[in-house]
């Protein structure tokens, strides 16, 4: 568990300096912007490898339940992750609807992937996990929200539904490919229960 703490203190303690932007500032005077965005991608990075590996150890020795969910949240979680596929995907294409109504949809989809997995898995290490990850995309997204009032940003201008169409494919593609065989190979467990 102390490893999965760590990974999990590592990424959130990486993704603070985007969101500081004196601490941004102050690393940049002194590294200049591409070391510190690589500084920034690596110690996330680790963090997601010790979060892996420290998750997989509880697991493995067994972590405390607090619930035991009933299989139908299986269900649910999938079509929750889903969605949450669809909205990281519209993160990355050009702006449809989706995107400048959300405005942060890479953080939609890490709250929705959390909540459904949250539901779908009850122990300690799930709630660590998954619930510190809620945590943090929920932190993240006030943070920007108040940095892009202070800024005045101005409402991200919508595109064609098309490129909701084109997230919808995507997300949709990549989550067929995690459910069916990619979760299993990186994770050992079969979101379909097979």
């Amino acid at each position: 568990m102390v490893m999965l703490v760590a990974g999990l203190a590592l990424f959130i303690a990486a993704h603070a300096v985007p969101l500081s932007p004196s601490l941004r500032a102050a690393l940049t005077e002194r590294l200049g912007d591409g070391p510190v965005k690589g500084l920034v991608a690596l110690v996330a990075l680790a963090g997601v490898a010790a979060m892996s590996w420290g998750y997989g150890e509880a697991r493995f020795e067994g972590s405390p339940a607090i619930w035991d969910p009933p299989l139908w949240t299986r269900h649910l979680a999938g079509l929750l992750v889903l969605v949450a596929f669809v909205l990281v995907a519209a993160a990355y294409t050009p702006n449809g609807i989706i995107k400048p109504t959300l405005k942060h949809p890479m953080l939609a989809g890490v709250k929705l992937w959390a909540v459904a997995h949250l539901l779908a898995n009850g122990t300690v290490a799930d709630v660590v996990l998954f619930g510190g990850l809620l945590g943090w995309a929920a932190g993240a997204r006030i943070a920007l929200a108040r940095r892009e009032r202070s800024l005045g940003a101005p409402q991200p201008a919508r595109g064609p539904v098309a490129n909701d169409l084109i997230a919808l494919a995507v997300g949709a593609a990549l989550w067929a490919v995690f459910v069916f065989w990619a979760h299993e190979q990186l994770f050992g467990v079969s979101p379909l229960g097979a």
